[in-house]
This record gives C-alpha cells, sequence and structure tokens, in this order.
C-alpha cells in the first residue's frame, strides 16, 4: 500500500494482536492523589455574592451576541450540507451480503455465505488516507487524489477451524491484499505468527488468494459500493455531527 495511506485495522484485531501487552491499570492511592492536588487549590475566601452574579451577567450579556453568531454559522453550514449534496438513505445490502450500518461509528460490517459452510464477515472503515495519482490525457497537469478504504475480510467455516482474514486496503478501481493471517479465534496464543508480508509471495500465489476472494464477491464492485456508501456515510455523520454542536451550544 503507498505510503500515504494510513493503516487501520479493526479493534478485534489490535485486541487480538495486543492482548500478550496488556496491563492492568493501578489507579493511585487516593491519599496520595489529594496529597498532590491539595497544594494547587486556592485557600477558601469569602467572596461578596451580589460582585458574583454582576459579574457573572456581565459574562453572560456579553457571550450572547457571540453565541448566536455561533449558532447561526453552524446553522448555515447545516443547511448548506443538506442542500448542496444531501445524503440518501444507506443501503442495507450489496449482492448476497447484508449491510450494518454503524451511526456515529467509523465503520459499517457486512456480512454473508458461501457455499454452505462459509461465514464470511467484513469490517470496513470511512475513508482513512489517500494517494495523488498524476492525470493523464489531454489535461495532464497537476494530480488527482484517490480515497482509500481499509477493509477487515474474515472467512470461517462451521467445523470451527482456523480463520482466514484478510487485511486489505481498497482503492476505488481494485483490491490490494496487504496480510493474509490464520486465526484460530478459541485457541489464541500470547503472540500467534502472523503470516509473512502478502506482497512477498510468488506472483502465482497471490493470483490464486485474489481469485479465491473473487468468487466470493470480493472484487472491484465491491470497490465501487464501498467507496460510493463512504462518500454518503461521510456526508451523513458531518450532518449529525453538527447538529450535536448545535444542540450542545443553543443550550
Amino acid at each position: 500500500m503507498a505510503s500515504t495511506a494510513t493503516m487501520r485495522t479493526s479493534m478485534a484485531l489490535l485486541l487480538r494482536t495486543l492482548s500478550s501487552k496488556a496491563r492492568t491499570f493501578h489507579p493511585h492511592s487516593p491519599s496520595l492523589s489529594w496529597a498532590r492536588c491539595y497544594p494547587l487549590l486556592p485557600a477558601p475566601q469569602s467572596r461578596d455574592i451580589t460582585t458574583s452574579r454582576r459579574s457573572y451577567a456581565a459574562i453572560a450579556s456579553a457571550q450572547s451576541p457571540f453565541r448566536s453568531n455561533l449558532l447561526r454559522i453552524i446553522r448555515n453550514e447545516i443547511d448548506y450540507q443538506s442542500e448542496y449534496a444531501p445524503p440518501h438513505q444507506p443501503a442495507t445490502e450489496f449482492k448476497s451480503f447484508s449491510v450494518e450500518d454503524r451511526p456515529g461509528e467509523q465503520c459499517i460490517v457486512m456480512k454473508g455465505k458461501f457455499a454452505e459452510d462459509e461465514t464470511i464477515k467484513m469490517e470496513a472503515t470511512m475513508f482513512d488516507g489517500f494517494m495523488a495519482v498524476p492525470r493523464t490525457g489531454l489535461d495532464a497537469s497537476g494530480s488527482d487524489v484517490r480515497l482509500h478504504v481499509s477493509l477487515l475480510v474474515d472467512i470461517s467455516k462451521a467445523d470451527g477451524s482456523e480463520d482466514m482474514e484478510f487485511l486489505c486496503s481498497v482503492w476505488p478501481n481494485r483490491i490490494e491484499i496487504q496480510n493474509l493471517y490464520m486465526l484460530r479465534r478459541d485457541k489464541i496464543t500470547g503472540q500467534p505468527y502472523m503470516g509473512p508480508k502478502f506482497g512477498s509471495l510468488k506472483y502465482d500465489f497471490q493470483t490464486a488468494i485474489k481469485e479465491f476472494l473473487r468468487v466470493r464477491g470480493i472484487d472491484s464492485e465491491l470497490c465501487f459500493f464501498l467507496h460510493e456508501y463512504m462518500m454518503n456515510k461521510d456526508r451523513i455523520e458531518l450532518i449529525q455531527w453538527l447538529r450535536k454542536l448545535n444542540s450542545f451550544i443553543a443550550k
């Protein structure tokens, strides 16, 4: 994958990989924490309550125009984002896969089956990187940007054998396999062997693995679907974020 693209694995993969390095966090003793904080606390002083109320009122009065202006800017942005490129209802399926959106999160989950004994689960991130590509043709000046989606593909069998797990880069027109793992979920050792980098394997081997994924629906059509889906999700999440910000400031 290009160095400009940032790879992010799913939380499940991170937990599996880093489980052996986990450490229990022990908070400081309450008495020690208080001893450290106590000298920083000012000594209690008598205050004129009337003066304090006047000060707070003056601050609130000064902040009111600022808050109104900020709310106006936020609401204008919400209107612009909603009207310029209004998001549509996210798809709930793609071919034989179900699609589960996770509002407020940066990923989606897709699930499907292959043959009678295989279960396929995919976790895809929102755009998490990009690559600059030189333009071609008559207008060859400058470059275009290709956005990147990280995809984790988990293929398991009903007999409880080891799972195949693929960490992939999804570009608008292709899928690049970065790593292929063989993991037994119920018997994960402290530091399991994660296999070689996929790009270091023989060309024929790589081609065969890509075909293995293609017949299971993990292909260029999936690339197009994920990029279209994430473009829409990006707009949805932005508008929701703006609305939450507006609600907080308006209180």
